[in-house]
């Protein structure tokens, strides 16, 4: 006979004591009076000050996982969350507390994570560099069409006959892949991204056209991307999981006539098991297949399977920080006394084709040879001579007779993936031995691993923390290593 499992108590009246990784908040509390010591209960779409009672849902030797059934007092640092969605979408877990505490937050990540794993001499981590906006920061996001529309726990089983469609147009929900929430409003980015998504799905839904369902792989509608760039162009690509030549023109026709400020309108045809389309043919129904963003002058290409950072105006400041750290200035100088740049991990090319105009020659290598393409192309869209791009794994391309090749690098500027850098590509970078590393990085926990790897040659001197995407726990991190001078 099978064990009955234990219950889970739930806690009255818990307090809030601070906030934690992923976006949840943390309490201290014994589950039970029998219990020697109190553990961390991580408790999502809570604040700091809240008192509350808590449902234990997972329960763990050093940590519990819980959820509030009830707001017993809430905390003086709360605000109204601006989005009707808040706690259900999962995307903007922080909107319930004021921006300037989320930075505070940001920043206090950035601290944990160099003090307790990197475990190196610090100088003063600066305070985060808030986004220039709060809302309607992104220029791009993806939409998923479903046949079954989220419903609540509480609405199912009330038994509450549904009188509206079941189709819907949104966001997956956090645990349930074949759900989506449907969405009329996002606040992520600007309205006239909320009227054309809009508009889709009221024709879709008026026209009878089919949404997807992931079980079975069927459906016309699948995905939707919109991106909406700060030059004012819109690039709309619609992914549809069945060729139905006749439907999709019509569509398409209803789209660009309602949208003429649309500056490229695409499709992809995707009967793949997978809603990426990477390895698919995109197909232009009207205008290039592209849309532009602008920095300081030079202009960078964007297609539907580019990637650019999602925060248009905050990625000229996290750029601009890391062109300073990096000792680059628009001084004049002759060409000889410009530094020769190593960009690693280079995407797009965005950061060397910016920091071109101040340096002698910019090296960029990436992983995905399509990603290179589009740094070539945009060196030559702003008429820029003096960039080289590789594409490549990191630890194959950039060896020892790479370096003796090109040039020993004076800058290097590394902005990896979340997983940080292999320990390989450290090895090169110490053997290389630039005078400065400029190390750019989404999650300051792999960053505070490798810079624990390279403290051996290298004194960090700044650290700059930078608001990418308000109103949730992200935070990108730059940080200026300079190397030690021999004693």
């Amino acid at each position: 006979m099978a064990r009955k499992r234990k219950e889970l108590p739930e806690l009255k009246e818990v307090e809030v004591v601070n906030v934690a990784a992923e976006g949840k908040a943390i309490a201290r509390v014994k589950l039970r009076e029998s219990d020697e010591s109190p553990i961390v209960v991580f408790i999502p779409y809570a604040a700091p000050g809240d008192i509350v009672d808590v449902k234990i849902d997972r329960k763990k030797h050093s940590f519990a996982e819980g959820h509030i059934t009830r707001m017993v007092k809430p905390s003086p640092l709360r605000r109204e969350p601006l989005c009707s969605s808040f706690g259900v979408c999962g995307g903007c877990r922080w909107q319930h507390l004021p921006y300037e505490e989320q930075l505070k937050h940001k920043r206090q990540q950035v601290v944990d994570a160099m003090t307790r794993i990197a475990k190196i001499k610090l100088p003063d981590i600066n305070p985060t560099l808030p986004s220039r906006q709060e809302w309607e920061y992104r220029n791009k996001m993806e939409y998923t069409f479903s046949d079954k529309k989220w419903r609540s726990w509480e609405d199912i089983r009330s038994g509450k006959v549904f009188d509206d469609s079941s189709n819907a147009l949104g966001f997956h929900i956090p645990g349930a892949f074949d759900k989506v929430l449907h969405i009329e409003s996002c606040h992520l980015q600007s309205e006239k991204g909320n009227e054309i998504r809009n508009f889709i799905y009221n024709y879709a839904e008026a026209n009878g056209l089919s949404f997807y369902n992931i079980k079975e792989n069927r459906g016309l509608l699948r995905t939707l991307m919109l991106r909406l760039t700060s030059t004012g162009q819109i690039m709309v690509c619609i992914s549809f999981g069945e060729d139905e030549p006749n439907k999709i023109k019509e569509l398409l026709k209803a789209v660009r006539e309602r949208f003429p400020e649309i500056t490229s309108l695409l499709y992809v045809i995707n009967k793949k098991l997978n809603d990426s389309i990477a390895d698919q043919e995109i197909i232009p129904f009207y205008g290039p297949e592209f849309v532009e963003e602008e920095m300081e002058g030079l202009r960078f290409r964007i297609n539907a399977k580019s990637f650019y950072q999602t925060n248009s105006l905050q990625a000229y400041e996290l750029y601009k920080v890391a062109r300073k750290y990096a000792g680059l200035s628009p001084d004049e100088k002759t060409e000889d006394e410009k530094p020769l740049v190593y960009d690693l991990y280079t995407g797009t090319g965005t950061i060397a084709n910016f920091v071109a105009r101040q340096a002698g020659k910019v090296i960029g290598i990436e992983y995905v040879e399509e990603a290179i393409e589009d740094a070539k192309l945009n060196s030559e869209v702003n008429g820029l001579q003096n960039t080289l791009f590789y594409a490549g794994d990191m630890k194959n391309v950039l060896t020892d007779e790479f370096i003796k090749e090109h040039g020993k690098p004076d800058v290097m500027i590394v902005d990896p993936p979340r997983a940080g850098m292999h320990e390989d590509v450290i090895k090169v970078i110490l053997n290389a031995a630039p005078e400065v590393i400029v190390y750019v990085s989404c999650n300051p926990a792999t960053q505070a691993r490798d810079l624990a790897l390279l403290d051996t040659a290298y004194e960090v001197t700044d650290v700059q923390p930078v608001d990418m995407f308000p109103h949730t726990h992200h935070v990108e991190n730059v940080v200026r290593l300079k190397k030690r001078t021999e004693e």
